[in-house]
């Protein structure tokens, strides 16, 4: 297993798709976007976004909810300013630089987190999901959507063998959902409530985990 992407690499190669990332990724993530922000817009109340990006999800939310988004990535966060600066997403009431690993954001701060193709490329996923975890207020969730590692079979072959290539791309095939699970378990203040891939075809897995109840949760 490779190690974790390390977070200057990720930086460069955001700043380098930014500019392109719309025309490029939004029809490729459109089905596992939605479907994120579907499953987030039941959630409803304060929603962050971690990872946001340019801002492609705005769409997909209304006012019912109120949007925080942060990504490590200046150049993403510029296009996602420039997206709200248009007046269409009032919703959005704030768009920070933030490293996800280290949220500047009191305990229970949200009804909801999401992560959109971002929870495999941070350097230390675990840490990132435990912010997750204390930034929600009790009964929470946090949801992600990914494509997750090919476990066995042909298409784990082929996901190893380009994995290293691809990091110099900003992507990361090769990440097991298991990882998800043990720092579900490991954590003991989250507990998942749902795993299943994205239609039509299957390509993204959709995870939501729930924040504990009790007011105290492991770090």
């Amino acid at each position: 297993m490779l190690r974790d992407p390390a977070k200057d690499v990720m930086e460069k190669a955001y700043a380098k798709w930014a500019p392109v990332y719309d025309v490029l990724c939004g029809p490729v993530f459109l089905n596992g976007r939605r479907a994120a922000a579907k499953a987030a817009h039941e959630v409803g109340g304060r929603i962050l976004e971690i990872g946001v990006g340019t801002g492609l999800s705005f769409d997909d939310y209304d006012d019912t909810t109120e949007i925080t988004g942060i990504d490590i990535s200046e150049p993403m966060i510029a296009r996602a300013r420039e997206r709200v600066a248009k007046g269409r997403y009032p919703f959005v009431k704030e768009l920070r630089v933030m490293d996800a690993s280290a949220l500047d954001y009191p305990d229970a701060s949200f009804d909801c987190v999401v992560g959109q193709f971002v929870i495999t490329l941070v350097d230390n996923p675990e840490q990132v999901l435990s912010e997750c975890a204390r930034v929600l207020r009790p009964g929470g969730q946090i949801i992600l959507v990914n494509h997750l590692y090919s476990e066995k079979g042909l298409a784990a072959a082929v996901e190893r063998l380009l994995a290293q290539k691809a990091r110099k791309l900003g992507l990361r095939p090769e990440f097991p959902f298991q990882r998800l699970a043990d720092w579900a378990r490991s954590h003991g203040g989250a507990e998942l409530i749902e795993r299943r891939k994205v239609k039509p075809f299957g390509v993204y897995t959709l995870v939501r985990f729930r924040r504990a109840e009790a007011q105290s949760v492991a770090a």
